[in-house]
């Protein structure tokens, strides 16, 4: 059996689908940069039939990346096939994912096709995308609620039609791992032609077992997992790349495979993902998440102090915990600041984009005594936020929060160029900004979510806030990174309005 398990990374594509997640093409080339650099084997970088942008966005990462195969989602017909194709043209190594569902509820009332035409319909786009890339991955979607026999079939004819990778989906995350492990099993001894392909599973996290079921495949002959970053993804997600790489390495008795990603990059990743997403990490989360190396417990305090594998089967080192050290302060000159920036994967535009980022540095070198990796991070995606789609900029605010007083903000920012002031009273001085902003605003839109999360230790830390909006059937994540947590709140919701507004204009270009 293969000792080589790839990892194939859907953050860019499922990820991206989870509520607000949306990245513009700039993100996804800093998130695609630093898989690169993780190690990971396949990036699928988009759905490039959704939209102009996503298929920007997939060719650009095509043209920059050399080191990971760049792919491109597919439903299985001439269309999707075709935009695929031209979006992952200009790479290196480039692959088609095409898929089609497979179950009897999605084939009757989803498809509503029959299983013949559903066979048909996969052959023929496997063999269109052959026109693009040798390199073709075919899955059945929905495959844990779909027949056995059907699923040989259908695989057994993909496979003739000349299909390199086979994917066995649990879609809608109901499987148990004995089940799923057992599925692929019997798929890999029934299906003629097994052992010419690369066998695949992409697992969802509806009933928490997306890992567990990832690696149960892997033990019964899977060789790619597809996963994400933090199991980012549609509704709870997917099995965690961080989770699955580590459990691999780590019980390499059990697991007759490994990975060629580098852990030392986990954490970074990690961090990325969130800081651009706006969905944090939970602190005990496995593997990256603040409390995963952490012990309380006097007991195992006393057995770390005196041999860490008595309750470490991990170390944090290893998944690049101590990858976050101080890296600049004030003294720190524009060359180290650039020297940096490059060391993290971030590519900016111009001379001007660097040098207002080199000056919003200072600003920060002046308040914050360590800038860490973190901190730069934060600092250019700040700086992102505030000059795409910018109809909104915050200026200036003041606000009085006192004992026994209803708090009061004040606030200066402009709309396409015209300065507005907002007053503005609140139950706290963050509600008091946001009710100033609507004041003036007034754009109806509802406040889903609001959180704050400091980008490292310390009490002059950079608090960064996440904003989640929702107008009109769209949803969007604001962001914004500051000392001062008020005026981060301030940003993330401004920018938070801007991403509406931006997408108003793309549905309605008239406006």
């Amino acid at each position: 059996m293969n000792d080589r398990l790839f990892i194939f990374d859907t953050t860019l594509r499922d990820g991206e689908q989870s509520p607000g997640a949306s990245m513009t093409k700039e993100e996804k080339l800093r998130i695609a940069r630093q898989l690169e650099k993780l190690g990971v084997d396949v990036i699928e970088a988009g759905f490039a039939v959704a939209s102009p942008g996503d298929a920007e966005a997939i060719r650009a990462i095509a043209e920059t990346i050399k080191n990971s195969t760049i792919c491109s989602l597919a439903r299985a017909n001439e269309r999707d096939i075709h935009a695929a194709g031209g979006a992952i043209k200009p790479a290196k190594s480039g692959r088609i994912h095409t898929f089609i569902a497979t179950s009897p509820i999605h084939m009757e009332k989803k498809l509503r096709m029959q299983p013949d035409q559903v066979v048909e319909a996969a052959v023929k786009a496997v063999k269109l995308a052959l026109e693009y890339t040798d390199d073709v991955e075919f899955s059945a979607e929905d495959a844990v609620r779909s027949e056995m026999d059907f699923l040989v079939r259908v695989f057994d004819e993909v496979i003739k039609a000349g299909a390199k990778t086979i994917n066995v989906p649990d879609t809608v995350g109901y499987s148990i791992p004995a089940l799923w492990g057992e599925r692929m099993k019997q798929l890999i001894e029934r299906v003629p032609g097994s052992d010419k392909v690369i066998w695949s599973t992409h697992c969802h996290n509806d009933l928490g077992m997306a890992v567990a079921n990832s690696l149960a495949a892997v033990m019964n002959g899977a060789r790619q997992v597809e996963c994400t970053i933090n199991g980012l993804g549609e509704r709870a997600g997917n099995a965690s790349l961080e989770e699955i790489v580590m459990a691999v390495r780590t019980r390499r008795d059990v697991f007759n495979c490994d990975t060629r990603i580098d852990a030392t990059q986990i954490v970074p990743a990690s961090k990325l993902v969130s800081t651009i997403t706006g969905y944090p990490v939970q602190p005990n989360k496995a593997i990256v998440g603040a409390n995963a190396f952490a012990h309380e417990s006097g007991i195992h305090q006393d057995g770390v102090l005196k041999h860490r594998e008595t309750y470490e089967i991990m170390r944090a080192e290893d998944v690049g915990w101590n990858a976050n050290r101080l890296t600049l302060g004030k003294l720190s000159g524009r060359n180290a600041f650039k020297t940096k920036l490059a060391e993290l994967g971030i590519v900016l535009d111009s001379e001007e984009a660097l040098n207002t980022a080199f000056a919003r540095f200072k600003d920060l070198a002046d308040k914050k005594r360590e800038i860490f990796d973190e901190d730069l991070q934060a600092l250019v995606s700040d700086e992102g936020y505030a000059t795409e789609h910018e109809r909104y900029k915050l200026v200036s605010m003041k606000v009085c929060s006192e004992t026994g007083e209803v708090p009061h903000a004040k606030l200066v920012f402009t709309d396409d160029g015209a300065e507005w002031h907002a007053d503005g009273n609140g139950s706290g001085p963050v509600d008091a900004a946001f009710k100033a902003l609507e004041s003036v605003v007034n754009s109806g839109a509802d406040l889903l979510l609001y959180s704050v999360n400091n980008i490292t230790s310390g009490t002059d830390a950079q608090g960064e806030v996440t904003v989640r909006l929702a107008q009109d059937g769209r949803v969007v994540n604001g962001q914004g990174a500051d000392t001062d947590i008020v005026v981060a709140s301030a940003k993330a919701y401004l920018h938070a309005l801007n991403k509406l507004h931006s997408k108003r204009e793309r549905a309605h270009p008239q406006v």
